[in-house]
């Protein structure tokens, strides 16, 4: 590259090179500013990209996994054949909220350890590989809450699922994201929030069907069902291609290219197609000079040295460079799950109980809000990218404030008195079911977009796993504040949350950039965190380098 040296069998930007590079940038060549698209954007950009498409398909089967394992165990607790089983969790035990509570945060532990190991694995066996890791891990877990004789087995059960369900929370939307070309990548994403939903509500139906057996099998046939995506997961993504990002991480970039052009769907002598490889090849050659600098007395390739990177590329994301975009992806994970749609799912069957609904009713209209958010899953399809991330959670977060008030002052006026006022009660649940949709379209599918296209290449997969950890913990905290929040102040659940939506506007007006439209390797420029002149030319001048290597290879198109 003429603008590096070996220092003991490492590659280290030349010290001089580096005080050449605090020229002005004003005059230097920016590939951003400049960039054909490769086809129609958004949902009808899917119909146009039939490879990119399947890929990211097979993908996903991650997100329904993740989805049905957190609702098949919502009918199951009510079992009257799992009680028998497991009478430790009925409620006619003392103590038993705590253990049926314990075994069901087991999968979210589990989960949170995940998605940390997740980091690691996918930047050491790749995105493909540690997916299939993944499906062997959830696997081994699903057999044995499958085969659960006692309270024990099924725990830890859940434990060992939770931890290949973090993975794949975490794999899938990065392998998504490293694939898809920029005018869909936004469509692509929603699919994984869109699986996850649609796992809950399979798991929802499935668990509401089996409950009329009157074997065991009632509650262990959902448990076993959930392999079959699973196994179908980890046999389909053994065919799929790496992601050409991680590829170009490796030191494999003619590999990459050839990738690269096949998910395109174009020659790998296409502008477009040469274009972005070059993109790809200058933002890890960035990073590695940048890491260089960061860390010199690490690159000896000792084991030391090894492990100490490892620890210091994860404190790198709260770095110079890096640290708002995981506040970012932390804080929309965050709000995510602090605007209240898993405490309004747990707290639906009670209200619908307080109107009169007998116990068929409440379980029929628990399943019909999960196929509300569904619903509006679906309309992101064509949103996220038609009108970008931020539009719709600021629009979200608006829309869920509004539905909170509302059910707030009707619930602290007649909650107690709601069979005298049937009409004010049934205005609630319609508000509720507003609050699922809006959800749905806006704040359920975005947060699980954004971590994955923010990062830069070098630190995505360890910023995904810290924004999806942040998904995880915060997931544990509603679950315990929940109960006694709803018990002990009745209407001031829904202003708590209600609360939350007015700062996830905020948060979103002065904090959360639009990425729309941008590739990974243009979120430098969105989030305006590569300040120095110094730093935009030498990322512009390895570029620029790159593109005159292979300009020979390439004649005209490059």
């Amino acid at each position: 590259m003429g603008v590096v040296e070996k220092i003991d069998g490492d590659v280290s930007p030349a010290p001089s090179q580096l005080h050449q590079e605090s020229v002005a940038v004003k005059d230097t060549y920016e590939p951003w500013m400049v960039r054909e698209p490769y086809g129609p954007g958004g949902f009808q950009g899917i119909f146009t990209n039939h490879y990119v498409t399947v890929c990211a398909f097979f993908a996903t089967l991650g997100g329904l996994l993740f989805g049905y394992d957190q609702g098949v165990i919502s009918v199951t607790l009510v079992m009257d054949q799992f009680l028998n089983r497991f009478p430790r969790v009925s409620e006619t035990v003392s103590g038993a909220g705590f253990w049926k509570g314990l075994m069901t945060a087991m999968l979210e532990l589990g989960a949170l350890i995940g998605a940390l190991f997740a980091g690691w694995c996918a930047d050491k066996l790749s995105r493909k590989w540690s997916i299939v890791v993944a499906v062997i891990i959830f696997t081994v877990g699903s057999i044995l809450q499958t085969a659960a004789v006692e309270y024990g087995m099924l725990t830890v059960g859940r434990l060992i699922g939770g931890v290949g369900i973090g993975m794949l929370a975490t794999i899938s939307p990065l392998y998504i994201s490293e694939i898809a070309p920029p005018e869909i990548r936004g469509a692509l994403l929603v699919l994984q929030e869109f699986s996850i939903v649609l796992g809950i509500v399979i798991a929802f139906w499935t668990t509401y069907g089996t409950r009329y057996m009157s074997s065991e099998w009632s509650w262990r046939l959902p448990f076993l069902l959930q392999m079959i995506p699973g196994l179908t997961l980890g046999v389909g993504i053994v065919f799929l291609p790496f992601s050409p990002r991680w590829l170009s991480s490796k030191g494999r970039d003619d590999e990459a290219l050839q990738v690269l052009g096949k998910l395109r769907g174009l020659p790998t002598t296409d502008s477009r197609v040469h274009q972005e490889w070059c993109e790809i090849r200058a933002e890890v050659t960035f990073k590695q000079e940048v890491s260089w600098e960061r860390h010199p007395n690490l690159q000896k390739p000792t084991r030391g040295n090894r492990f100490r990177l490892e620890v210091q590329s994860w404190l790198d994301c709260f770095r110079h460079g890096c640290w708002k975009r995981t506040l970012v992806g932390c804080g929309i994970m965050f709000f995510q799950q602090f605007v209240g749609i898993n405490a309004l799912i747990y707290y639906s069957p009670s209200l619908f109980k307080t109107l009169g609904q007998d116990y068929e009713m409440q379980l029929l209209l628990s399943g019909i809000i999960n196929c509300t958010q569904l619903v509006g899953v679906i309309t992101s399809l064509w949103t996220m990218d038609r009108f970008g991330r931020r539009p719709l959670l600021l629009v979200g977060a608006g829309l869920m404030f509004i539905s909170h008030m509302i059910i707030a002052i009707l619930v602290g006026k007649f909650g107690d008195q709601w069979s005298n006022y049937a009409t004010e009660g049934w205005v609630a649940v319609a508000f509720l079911f507003f609050y699922m949709f809006s959800f749905g379209a806006t704040w359920g599918p975005v947060p699980w977009a954004m971590p994955s296209e923010i990062f830069p290449s070098s630190l995505r997969a360890k910023g995904v796993a810290l924004s999806t950890c942040s998904n995880w913990l915060n997931n544990f905290v509603i679950g315990l504040v929940t109960p006694p929040l709803v018990q002990n102040t009745g209407f001031g659940a829904y202003t708590f949350f209600a609360v939350f939506c007015l700062l996830a506007f905020v948060f979103t007006f002065f904090l959360v950039p639009e990425t729309a439209g941008a590739s990974l390797e243009q979120m430098d420029a969105v989030f305006k965190d590569v300040s120095s002149e110094a730093e935009e030319a030498r990322k512009a001048r390895i570029e620029r380098e790159i593109r005159e290597e292979t300009r020979e290879s390439f004649g005209s198109t490059a």
